[in-house]
């Protein structure tokens, strides 16, 4: 997995930027593309906006395992302005 994209699943305070940052990284994995040409930013800025809408009815639709309820009962996107623990490794991962 890339090491950018990092999980959502389960996190309070996750927000609609958490949801397109994670959307770009994927994007930009699959493409190859950091940046997109102009040619194909439209192409490229709509399959964001694809990944991002799976990604956010993914979330809603989630069930906890541990109590069985909906995590969209648990859990709502938040704006961006509320602060965010990271969730990132603070260990290198093993080669």
């Amino acid at each position: 997995m890339c090491r950018s994209i990092v999980t959502l699943r389960g996190q309070e305070g996750t927000t609609e930027d958490d949801v397109r940052a994670a959307a770009r990284q994927y994007v930009r994995k699959i493409s190859g593309y950091r940046v997109p040409s102009k040619a194909n930013e439209a192409v490229f800025e709509r399959a964001v906006d694809q990944v991002a809408e799976a990604t956010r009815l993914l979330l809603d639709q989630l069930t906890l395992s541990r109590s069985g309820s909906r995590m969209a009962n648990s859990r709502s996107l938040t704006s961006s302005t509320e602060p965010r623990a990271s969730t990132r490794r603070s260990s290198p991962r093993p080669s």
